[in-house]
């Protein structure tokens, strides 16, 4: 295994029990072997993206620390999803639970099945707000602007809508 670095997962869902799903991922999550829970960001609705005629998705991030390489952290994520049920709907469909890593530490990954920074994420406000809210300061390897930085440019000319979830929060 190699050293421990700093990652960041979203996570989001717009089926059946939506907190229910981001709970269960967030335990199995934090259940794996190699991975260690740091903090997680409140809940946000947000409106779909892509498919837009569907329900609207709470989503959140997580931070952790993991000795699992880039991939070995993408197949548990791919893994945790087909345990909870999530069906493929094409995409940008709706889902019952998606995992995303976002960043794994300042390394910069172009393969064609794992690309690292995720490459929408400067596009996404979905997941740049809770990933603001764990870590502002934090600078894209590959953008070199902090996280509320790309939110703020990205807020500027983005009507989506992203607001807080009125569900309490939950910490680690």
């Amino acid at each position: 295994m190699s050293a421990e670095e700093r990652a960041f997962i979203g996570l989001g869902s717009n089926v059946g029990d939506r907190e229910r799903f981001i709970e269960r991922a967030v335990e199995a999550l934090a259940a794996t072997p190699g991975v260690a829970l740091v903090a997680r960001a409140p809940l946000y609705e947000t409106e779909p993206v892509g498919v837009e005629d569907q329900p609207w998705f709470l989503n959140t991030a997580v931070e952790v620390r993991t000795a699992l390489p880039p991939r070995a952290l993408l197949r548990r994520l791919k893994a945790i999803e087909r345990a909870l049920g999530r069906v493929d709907r094409g995409r940008w469909g709706p889902r019952e639970i998606d995992l995303d890593l976002l960043l794994y530490g300042d390394w910069v990954i172009r393969e064609p099945d794992l690309v690292v920074p995720h490459p929408e994420l400067a596009r996404r406000k979905f997941a740049l707000q809770p990933l603001a809210a764990l870590a502002p300061d934090l600078v894209h390897p590959v953008l070199g602007r902090t996280i509320a930085e790309l939110l703020r440019r990205l807020e500027a000319h983005d009507a989506k809508g992203v607001r807080a979830s009125p569900r309490p929060e939950r910490r680690p």
